[in-house]
């Protein structure tokens, strides 16, 4: 259950900071409203906050979060932006979630 848990809160800030970031991007990119720019910030705070209840040290979890991160931003690419992933990319991603599971839950001794 603690790998659940832990997964749970990789994906749940990295929608935060990408979700966030996209707000900020809508608001400077495309000249949306002010209050694109204070939900993203608000939004990115969150971002900040969930990788604290995380039990891994900071070091570990932002290496574990950066892989995390980068499938995330490929699927968000994929499903808002509409840009399909080619194979690199999914490739990429894969690699990404081997150095994960190794860092955050490989057994150690």
């Amino acid at each position: 259950m603690d790998i659940a848990r832990s997964l749970f809160l990789f994906v749940l800030a990295g929608l935060c900071e990408i979700g966030g970031g996209y707000l900020m991007w809508l608001w400077m990119r495309d000249r949306r409203g002010i209050w694109f720019a204070v939900l993203g910030a608000l939004v990115l705070i969150l971002y900040g906050i969930i990788p604290t209840f995380q039990p891994a040290n900071f070091g570990r979890v932002y290496a574990v979060y950066g892989g995390i991160f980068i499938v995330l931003s490929i699927l968000w690419g994929w499903q808002i932006d509409k840009v399909v992933p080619d194979r690199l990319d999914i490739l990429g991603g894969v690699i990404a979630l081997i150095g994960v599971t190794v860092i955050m839950f490989w057994p150690r001794g």
